[in-house]
């Protein structure tokens, strides 16, 4: 099928492995330009080299990164007409043994950089009136997951961005949607171990997800086909959410 956006302009943010960097090659390989970023300046100059995109190296933690790296990017591809925010989890904690200080990291590197980089790629799109807007949250924003205190405390609040933001600018050709991944082959996996029977009980699929099962759904997300899904929450999970 051809998704009728090669030549369009993504940036995808923590891509250099994972979700994120399955995502990023789904794009480029629909004939996208993609730029990918990543803390690691190794890892992200390998992805970039391997999947074809523009490497940039970035803390989306930090104050002002958000706006450096939309520049940065703007600057290269001359416009972005899709962004993925992709930011990685917050370390395992339960309430009490989590900190202020925290509570603070977490808030800045998923909620308020993915504020920060929407409201500056939003211009653009909204001239160009066309745009797709995809926030990578968890299933842990429907169903809480334990030992994920902060991210079932802050992945809501990104639902709830999504899903007023969508109503604004829909009338602009802009959907903005929210991708929850599962239990999903990644690095991040290792902080919480499954055994076979664990998955057969939890996940339908009876397996866990690949990235590039995660990444197949974003990229059509992005397509022109997919301009009428707008202010969705998707779950890419096997079926183990029980609450959608």
């Amino acid at each position: 099928m051809d998704l009728h956006i090669k030549g369009k302009r993504a940036l995808v943010t923590g891509s250099s492995k994972g979700l994120g960097r399955a995502i990023a090659a789904g794009l480029a390989a629909e004939g996208v330009q993609v730029a990918i970023c990543s803390r690691n300046p190794d890892a992200v100059a390998k992805t970039a080299a391997e999947i074809k995109a523009e490497g940039f190296v970035c803390d989306l933690a930090q104050a002002g990164a958000a706006e450096k790296l939309i520049a940065e990017v703007n600057a290269k591809l001359g416009g972005i007409d899709i962004l993925v925010a992709n930011t990685g989890g917050p370390p395992p904690t339960v309430f009490d043994g989590t900190s202020d200080a925290q509570w603070r990291a977490a808030f800045e590197s998923l909620f308020m950089s993915t504020v920060q980089m929407i409201r500056l790629a939003l211009p653009g799109m909204k001239q160009r009136k066309w745009g797709r807007i995809m926030v990578v949250t968890s299933v842990a924003a429907e169903e809480p997951l334990d030992g994920l205190t902060i991210s079932n405390a802050i992945r809501p609040a990104l639902h709830g961005l999504y899903n007023s933001l969508s109503r604004e600018v829909g009338k602009y050709g802009i959907t903005v949607n929210a991708l929850m991944p599962g239990s999903t082959a990644t690095d991040r996996l290792k902080d919480f171990p499954y055994d076979q029977a664990e998955i057969d009980r939890t996940i339908p699929a009876g397996r866990l997800g690949k990235p590039e099962d995660f990444g197949a759904v974003a990229t059509f997300l992005a397509s022109e086909q997919a301009g009428y899904i707008n202010g969705q929450a998707i779950a890419v999970d096997g079926g183990m959410l029980r609450s959608i």
